[in-house]
C-alpha cells in the first residue's frame, strides 16, 4: 500500500542556524511533537517539542544541536514500517528524506493511521481473536492453517505484544464457525486473551457455574 500520496510539504523545515525563536513559534502554535533540521539542505535530526521549556529565544538552533534526535523515513517507507517509526519515538510527526537525505516533508500520524484503518482488517465484517503463547511455540503458517482447517477465512494477523516470553496475537476472521476456530486453538495449546464472537466453550463453563451454584444452595 503506497503512502507518499500523504506527504504533507506546508510543514517548515528549520536551517541549523537559524533563530531558535521560529521553532519556539511553531511548537506554540501546533500540536506536533518534532520538527526537521537541516544544514546545507542536509537533514541532521529533529527537535523534540518534549524540550521547548529549555529553549531560549535568543538563541540559535545550533546551540541546541545535541538535543537532535535522528529518526526519519525514505519515500518510498511502507505504511506499517512509518507506524513503527511512529511508535517507537513517541512522535506524531515524521521526516520524509529523499535518496540524497533532503527533507522532502512529513508523514502525519492521523494520516497513516488513517491509511491503516483502511485496510480490509478493520472495513471487513468479522471477528476478533487475540492469542496467546510461547515465543517458541507459536507459528502464523500454524495459526493460518488452524482457521483455514475450519473452513474460515483470515482477513489479517498482527503481534499485539511480547512479555516474559509469551507473545500475543491479534487475528481477525470471517465469522463461519467462530466457535470451531476457537475450539481448535485450544486444541493446539492457544490461550484465547479475547474474543469478541459467541463463544460457546465459555457459554458452557457458565452454564456449569451456575448450575453448581445452584447445586451447592440446595
Amino acid at each position: 500500500m503506497q503512502i507518499q500520496s500523504h506527504i504533507i510539504t506546508t510543514i517548515p523545515v528549520f536551517e541549523l542556524e537559524g533563530s531558535l525563536k521560529e521553532v519556539i513559534h511553531f511548537f506554540k502554535h501546533s500540536t506536533y511533537s518534532h520538527v526537521a533540521i537541516v544544514e546545507d539542505k542536509q537533514f541532521l535530526g529533529v527537535l523534540s517539542e518534549n524540550d521547548l521549556e529549555t529553549f531560549e529565544k535568543d538563541k540559535k538552533i545550533e546551540d541546541y544541536k545535541y538535543n537532535l534526535e535522528s529518526f526519519f523515513v525514505y519515500k518510498n517507507t511502507s505504511w506499517l514500517d512509518a507506524l513503527e517509526k511512529f511508535s517507537r519515538n513517541e512522535s506524531n510527526l515524521l521526516p520524509v528524506l529523499d535518496d540524497e537525505n533532503h527533507v522532502m516533508g512529513y508523514f502525519d500520524l492521523n494520516d497513516i493511521v488513517g491509511v491503516f484503518i483502511d485496510t480490509p482488517f478493520f472495513t471487513e465484517p468479522g471477528g476478533i481473536l487475540v492469542l496467546a503463547k510461547g515465543i517458541k511455540d507459536y507459528s502464523f503458517s500454524e495459526i493460518a492453517q488452524i482457521v483455514e482447517s475450519n473452513n474460515t477465512k483470515l482477513l489479517g494477523a498482527f503481534i499485539t505484544d511480547m512479555q516474559n516470553d509469551v507473545i500475543r496475537i491479534t487475528i481477525k476472521i470471517s465469522t463461519d464457525n467462530f466457535s470451531e476456530v476457537v475450539n481448535t486453538f485450544r486444541r493446539y495449546n492457544y490461550n484465547i486473551v479475547f474474543g469478541n464472537k459467541d463463544d460457546q466453550f465459555i457459554e458452557n463453563l457458565k452454564e456449569r457455574s451456575d448450575y453448581l451454584d445452584k447445586y451447592l444452595n440446595v
